[in-house]
């Protein structure tokens, strides 16, 4: 027998009400190990990059932001959280991994061109859009190189990747009269980033033994195993 229309509609919100209690303890978790971490005293000791406050400030930003389940809203806030990607991938260029380069240049295209179809969208759709009130969520890596670049990146990227593919999901769950274009991009972002957050984390016990963070708080199994629902 179908289970009636209201009843998946409550386990939906259900469902989502717990993903989103635990992305809030998460983040909270991310805040501690960056703040504890042997990565900031690396960017303290260069004399640049973000501090621990614009770091928190940053990834509770993020975390409220990504409620909002509304189509303008999120593609103005991806499109912002996207180019700060970008940003940050570009420097992996003088990454002594061949791994870490092919991966900033696999963001930087991908995202790019994801930014440029949101930004069409917005044009074509809302022209009273206006600009993303973002506060960054990565950390300068100007100056940084070999293992401190590759690590703050994997670091600061897996819980930057977490939000969006959080924001992703609330945007299919939550969102009215959401375009099949804008659907599928999202389902694309909770595919391709959760992909990537699996092979960060990888990396970032067989590189540097660390094993906390947002990346191991969160049930990574459970990210994209909703996306048939979606």
């Amino acid at each position: 027998m179908a289970e009636p229309l209201e009843a998946r509609t409550s386990s939906s919100r259900v469902a989502w009400i717990v993903a989103a209690v635990a992305t809030t303890l998460a983040v909270v978790f991310a805040i501690v190990a960056i703040q504890s971490g042997p990565d900031l005293r690396t960017m303290q000791a260069h004399g640049h990059g973000a501090t621990s406050g614009q770091a928190e400030r940053g990834h509770m930003g993020m975390s409220q932001n990504m409620m909002a389940g509304d189509e303008q809203d999120f593609l103005v806030e991806m499109i912002a959280h996207h180019q700060e990607a970008v940003t940050a991938a570009a420097e992996l260029e003088r990454s002594d991994r061949s791994q870490m380069r092919e991966l900033g240049r696999s963001i930087v295209t991908g995202q790019t061109a994801e930014i440029d179809q949101m930004q069409t969208w917005l044009e074509a759709w809302y022209d009273d859009a206006g600009q993303a009130s973002y506060e960054p969520m990565m950390r300068d890596l100007q100056g940084l190189d070999g293992d401190d670049l590759d690590q703050v990146f994997l670091e600061d990227m897996v819980m930057h990747h977490h939000m969006a593919v959080m924001m992703s999901r609330h945007l299919l769950t939550d969102a009215d009269d959401l375009h099949p274009e804008v659907a599928d991009l999202a389902r694309d972002i909770i595919s391709a980033q959760s992909a990537e957050i699996r092979q960060m984390r990888r990396w970032l016990v067989e590189w540097f033994d660390v094993r906390g963070g947002m990346g191991w708080h969160m049930g990574m199994g459970g990210m994209g195993a909703d996306m048939h629902d979606m």
